[in-house]
C-alpha cells in the first residue's frame, strides 16, 4: 500500500531561481500531505491570492497548506533547519539548475531525493522530410509564446542544411509578422514577468556575437516609443516588452547555444546528418523537452533513442506537456523525478508493505519456506 508523506516544501526558491509554480503543491495535496509552499518572491501577491482561494474559498482545513513568504537565502536556511529537525519528509523545487543542485545536495545529506524541475535548453530538430510550414508554426509558438518564459520554451532550432534557407526565411517572416503587446489582445506574447527577468534578458542579448545573423525583428532590446515594433498592440510603455530575436549561425561552443535563455530569443543552426543533430541537441547538457519534425518513422525512433530529454515530441512543439504523460527532465533539467500522470504518486507517497499472518505459526519468508534435499554424490559428467 502507499502512505502519504507528512510534510512537503513546494517550490522552495533560492535567490537566483527563475520561475516557480504549483508543480509540486497540487499533487502533494492530492496525495494527502500537509504542505509548506514558498512561492517566488516576485509572485507573492498572486501566490497569496491563490492560497486564499484554496484554503478559505475551497474549504481546505487549517494547517494543511501553509504559505511562507521570504527571500531565497532565508528559505534555504529554514529548509536546512526543518530537514535537520526531521519535520520535512519531502522537498519539491522548481527553478534554476544552479539552485536545484544546492537543494539536491542539501536533501541528499538527509537521505532524501528532492523533486527537481529545473531549466531547459529545449532543442527542435527539423529533418529534410519535415513539413516546413508546420515546423515554422511550432518554432514560432514554442520559441516566443509567453515571451519564451516557460521551462519548455524552445532553445535552439537545429535544421537540416538542405532546407535551412527555406525554413529560416519562413520563420523570419512569421516572426516579423507576429502580433506582440497587450496580453489581453490577440497577440503571440506579452510582457516579461518582471524587471528582474528583463535585466537577465539584457544579459542574454549580450551573448550575441558578430557571426550571428539576427532575424525576427527590425530591432532588438526593449520595445518602447523610441524603439518601436511594427504592429505592436497597445501601449509599449505600459509594460516591459521585448523584440523577438532569432540568432542564426549558432556554433556549438557559443554561450548562446550552451546556456538557457529565459525570454523571446531562439537560436538557429544547421546539421548534415541525424547523428550530428542528436549530438548537438544533447550537447548543452539539459534534458527537459525536445522535438523532431519529420515524415520518416525511422528518424523519429532514432531520435527518441538518442535524445537525452525526458519529453520528446514528434511533429509538435517543445512547449507545454500532456497531463497524462510523465513530466520532467534529466541532466541539468532535473534528477529524473516525474510530476504528472500516475507517476507523480511515487513522488509524494511512500510504499509500505503489510504482511498479516493468520496461521498461528511461524511463516518463513522467501526461500526458507521449504527444505531441499540435495544429492551430494551428483557430479557433472565430462564429455
Amino acid at each position: 500500500m502507499k502512505r502519504s508523506i507528512a510534510s512537503v516544501i513546494g517550490g522552495a526558491q533560492a535567490a537566483d531561481a527563475p520561475g516557480g509554480h504549483l508543480v509540486s503543491v497540487n499533487p502533494a495535496l492530492l496525495c494527502g500531505n500537509t504542505v509548506v509552499w514558498k512561492p517566488a518572491e516576485y509572485a507573492a501577491a498572486s501566490a497569496h491570492a491563490l492560497f486564499e482561494l484554496i484554503t478559505r474559498g475551497g474549504g481546505l482545513p487549517d494547517g494543511v497548506l501553509n504559505l511562507v513568504l521570504a527571500d531565497g537565502e532565508q528559505t534555504y536556511l529554514g529548509l536546512e533547519a526543518g530537514l535537520a529537525a526531521g519535520s520535512i519528509d519531502k522537498v519539491g523545487f522548481t527553478g534554476s539548475s544552479a539552485v536545484g543542485a544546492r537543494i539536491g545536495e542539501l536533501t541528499g545529506r538527509h537521505l532524501q531525493s528532492a523533486c527537481l524541475e529545473l531549466g531547459g535548453k529545449n532543442p527542435m530538430v527539423v529533418a529534410p522530410s519535415a513539413d516546413v510550414d508546420l515546423a515554422v508554426q511550432g518554432a514560432l509558438f514554442s520559441g516566443f509564446g509567453t515571451a519564451g518564459q516557460r521551462c519548455t520554451s524552445l532553445g535552439t532550432v537545429i535544421v537540416a542544411s538542405e532546407i535551412a534557407e527555406e525554413f529560416t526565411s519562413k520563420l523570419d517572416a512569421a516572426t516579423r509578422a507576429a502580433k506582440i503587446g497587450d496580453p489581453l489582445g490577440d497577440v503571440l506574447y506579452g510582457p516579461m514577468l518582471s524587471a528582474t527577468f528583463a535585466q537577465r534578458f539584457e544579459e542574454y542579448l549580450g551573448w550575441l556575437r558578430p557571426h550571428h545573423q539576427v532575424l525576427g525583428s527590425t530591432s532588438t532590446g526593449r520595445i518602447t516609443s523610441d524603439n518601436p515594433r511594427d504592429g505592436f498592440v497597445g501601449d509599449p510603455d505600459a509594460g516591459i516588452f521585448y523584440h523577438p530575436v532569432i540568432a542564426a549561425g549558432l556554433r556549438a561552443d557559443d554561450t548562446l547555444f550552451l546556456e538557457e535563455t529565459f525570454g523571446p530569443l531562439i537560436g538557429l543552426m544547421t546539421y548534415t546528418d541525424l547523428e550530428e543533430a542528436i549530438w548537438l541537441a544533447n550537447r548543452p547538457g539539459y534534458g527537459l523537452s525536445s522535438s523532431l519534425y519529420t515524415r520518416e518513422a525511422t528518424e523519429a525512433f532514432r531520435f527518441r533513442r538518442g535524445i537525452c530529454a525526458g519529453m520528446v515530441s514528434i511533429n509538435n512543439s517543445t512547449s507545454g506537456a500532456e497531463a497524462h504523460l510523465p513530466f520532467g527532465g534529466n541532466g541539468k533539467s532535473g534528477n529524473g523525478s516525474r510530476q504528472s500522470g500516475v507517476w507523480v504518486l511515487d513522488q509524494f507517497t511512500r510504499w509500505q508493505s503489510l504482511n498479516w499472518d493468520y496461521s498461528g505459526s511461524l511463516q518463513k519468508a522467501q526461500m526458507d519456506v521449504a527444505e531441499l534435499g540435495a544429492d551430494e554424490h551428483f557430479r557433472l559428467g565430462r564429455g
